[in-house]
């Protein structure tokens, strides 16, 4: 933004971010199953193609046009610009699952200020489903068939469920390396045995299930900013809680906890 121009609204960028969501969608899901789909792997031995890159570079592309006092912090390119507003962006999370040809991955898309996320972008073109939030404006969710202007269903708005006790409870570990990484093994373990269900659904759509009240309390550990900051508007904005490991909030703690609220101490309590 120039002085001259008026600060953007949270309407305003979240109507971007969902347009920059949209352009992310045609890249990744031509990419998606491609037989020349370049993977590399980066010192911290996770996967990265082409298709990441391509993704976070058609965001960034549309974020300095936008919005180009803007800064960026985004996982293949790293940090740019302010940190007062700040757009955070997981090009393709579940790259894992895009490069086996799993359905479960995304685009997750975030604006900070001041560190604290009020815009978020969540959209699964494979799974055809898109959700998003934003400060004061709730969470909402839609289901399409990855043509979003033509086809998608009139967004429902998302509500968490009303579990209130651990016993009745589905939850979400993500996978058994993260909490073992911790040193949280005997916490996780300790965690199943109390609740009614546990699964490890993974990676982003866990956070969305939780959202839309299917899942009730999630744990994962070995996380990025940009894994997280895009799922606390739409978490919170539905009526969850999201901290990490300490009860911090934000995306800063490297870890998550995510709940309907209700067993949100209680998830905390047993991590102590």
């Amino acid at each position: 933004m120039t002085p001259d121009e008026p600060t953007p609204t949270i309407a305003d960028d979240l109507a971007l971010a969902l347009a920059m969501a949209g352009d992310a969608d045609l890249v990744s899901i031509d990419r998606f199953h491609a037989m020349d789909l370049a993977v590399e792997t980066k010192p911290d031995r996770t996967p990265v193609t082409d298709a990441d890159r391509a993704v976070e570079r058609v965001i960034r592309d549309r974020i300095a046009a936008a919005r180009p006092g803007d800064g960026i912090l985004g996982e293949e390119y790293g940090t740019e610009g302010d940190t007062h507003r700040q757009w955070i962006i997981d090009p393709i999370d579940g790259t894992a699952n895009f490069l086996r040809g799993v359905p479960i991955w995304g685009t997750l898309i975030a604006l900070a200020i001041d560190g604290t996320p009020v815009v978020g972008v969540v959209s699964c073109p494979a799974l055809g489903r898109r959700w998003w939030g934003a400060l004061g404006h709730g969470a909402w969710g839609a289901t399409g068939h990855g043509t979003w202007d033509e086809h998608a269903q009139e967004p429902q708005r998302l509500e968490v469920s009303g579990v209130r006790e651990l016993a009745d409870a589905s939850f979400s570990y993500n996978n058994i390396q993260g909490w073992d990484g911790e040193g949280r093994i005997d916490q996780l373990v300790g965690i199943t045995r109390e609740v009614w269900r546990a699964r490890s659904i993974g990676d982003v759509w866990s956070y969305m299930l939780l959202a839309e009240g299917s899942v009730d309390a999630i744990g994962e550990f070995d996380l990025k900013p940009y894994d997280m900051a895009a799922i606390i508007p739409i978490v919170e904005e539905a009526g969850g809680r999201f901290t990490d490991a300490a009860g911090e909030p934000g995306p800063w703690g490297g870890a998550a906890v995510a709940t309907n609220g209700h067993l949100h101490e209680a998830v905390l309590e047993r991590l102590r």
